[in-house]
């Protein structure tokens, strides 16, 4: 039932609706939320309010809000398409494809000639069947092969015309990999071969790591931890290029979500697992929410990685990103993960340490392995539901405990934009690092890493470091699943 609200309160919600729309305009999503939300408030009775701030909930990735969003829409006016399809979207980028795929049907019976909701329509459709025809064959009793086990790279000629520099007897060497930095900056491809070599040998690596690594900082020497890089290759570089690359004496670790969004994760996944190789104790990779099969589908890496080289060489990839460890423990006392904690109290570094990540592969949306992954920290104690739909929020009192029990010293994750590259939280025991620079090419925010040092007294000591976006080329993003539409 309508709430009723005078002609006065519509015109005010009106012109509040409007600054809103403004702040959406100049990518000031989160303000806009705020405004919608005072809209609503003063006129709950308009479902473009909320369809709007569904869609201010999406751009900040927050799915969760945006289907709750799409619910009250269509219950004000189960005849608002727009509804249906803002729920649907959030739903989509769940990868809840059946449940998305009811909701596009209805926006095609409101608007039958609207192209957009017709592509993802057939998109879920395609992917629903896709899945039921991969569970059937895996529920077979013959062991399915991986694909990486029927790769042969010697079988693979390297034509003489090739101009780059090679790799000669399976071993990545410095020379190889600066070669191939220079290659992906001009916009040029390394050889599928070694783009399998590379990948075929960092599978095999990270399959003997426990799902917890252990990393020590001898004297002298520094580790330095980058989040989110999302496909921003000429981002990626500069830190190389402002902080000194990878050596025996300089590692870094990134912390997961190296790929989609921008438009060159590939280049970033490859220069990744190529020093990975050339220097075992000089790189540690964290999995993210994004090196999972479903965020690869609708955020892009799928699409490039397809479009550069094949299908073979994205399920490859997909193989080895489930062999990823979930968390690093930095000189005993620093738990580096990509989300954040767990919805129960008693987990032990033991019991990260010894998931199964292998045997389970994709995360899913509930339990241990997917909370690491994707919750985020809250400033009130306890825990609360996430906006993004997966995952959970955990408060400072949660982070405190966690710290106490397994006798560390603080949590850094990753997993949000930061409007400074990096933030400090739960009275110094929580810090989200971010460094993908003007995110998206669109947020203006910095991007930021940390240099640890060993120190005696402490163990370690902490340098927060920021930096700005450069310039790349312009190219046209993978990520087009939420383009279109309403």
């Amino acid at each position: 039932m309508a709430t009723s609200v005078s002609e006065q309160d519509i015109a005010r919600a009106n012109a509040i609706k409007e600054e809103a729309n403004i702040l959406f305009a100049n990518k000031k999503f989160e303000e806009a939320i705020e405004k919608y939300t005072e809209a609503i408030e003063v006129n709950p009775n308009v479902a473009a309010f909320y369809a709007n701030r569904a869609f201010a909930h999406t751009k900040i990735e927050a799915y969760g809000a945006a289907i709750l969003d799409g619910d009250k829409a269509v219950e004000v006016d189960p005849k608002y398409a727009k509804g249906y399809y803002r729920r649907g979207v959030g739903k989509y980028a769940l990868a809840r494809y059946k449940e998305a795929a009811k909701d596009f049907r209805i926006v095609l019976k409101f608007a039958p000639n609207d192209k957009d909701a017709k592509l993802k329509l057939d998109d879920c459709d395609k992917t629903v069947a896709r899945m039921a025809f991969e569970k059937a064959i895996a529920s077979n009793d013959e062991v399915v092969k991986k694909v990486s086990d029927t790769i042969d790279t010697q079988s693979i000629i390297v034509e003489d015309s090739y101009d780059g520099v090679r790799i000669d007897d399976g071993k990545v060497t410095k020379e190889f990999v600066d070669d191939m930095i220079e290659r992906f900056v001009a916009q040029k491809k390394i050889h599928r071969r070694y783009a399998y070599e590379i990948i075929l040998q960092t599978r095999k690596y990270f399959s003997e790591q426990a799902s917890l690594v252990d990393v020590e900082i001898p004297k002298e020497h520094k580790l330095t931890i980058c989040g989110d890089v999302h496909g921003q290759f000429y981002d990626f570089n500069n830190i190389f290029k402002l902080n000194g690359r990878p050596s025996e004496t300089h590692a870094y670790l990134f912390n997961g979500d190296f790929v989609d969004r921008g438009s060159f994760s590939l280049e970033i996944i490859l220069t990744l697992f190529a020093y990975k190789l050339l220097y075992p104790t000089g790189m540690y990779l964290t999995r993210g929410n994004h090196e999972t099969d479903d965020m690869n589908k609708v955020y892009g890496f799928e699409d490039e990685v397809k479009a550069k080289f094949s299908d073979t060489m994205f399920k490859m990839f997909s193989e080895t990103f489930a062999t990823l460890p979930l968390a690093h423990l930095v000189q005993k006392k620093i738990f580096v993960v990509h989300g954040g904690l767990s919805s129960r109290d008693d987990v032990t570094l033991e019991e990260i340490r010894n998931i199964d990540r292998i045997a389970k592969g994709q995360p899913g949306q509930g339990g241990l392995m997917s909370e690491l992954l994707w919750a985020d920290p809250q400033f009130l104690p306890g825990r609360s539901p996430s906006a993004r739909g997966v995952g959970q929020k955990f408060g400072p009192d949660v982070t405190e405990n966690f710290c106490k029990m397994n006798d560390i010293d603080m949590v850094i994750r990753s997993h949000e934009v930061k409007h400074q590259g990096y933030q400090i939280e739960h009275s110094g025991r929580c810090v989200t690092i971010f460094s993908a620079p003007n995110y998206c090419d669109s947020v203006g925010n910095k991007g930021a890493y940390i240099n640890v040092t060993p120190e005696t007294e402490k163990g370690y000591k902490l340098d927060y470091v920021q930096f700005d976006a450069v310039e790349h080329p312009k190219t046209q993003p993978y990520s087009n699943k939420f383009r279109g539409g309403f």
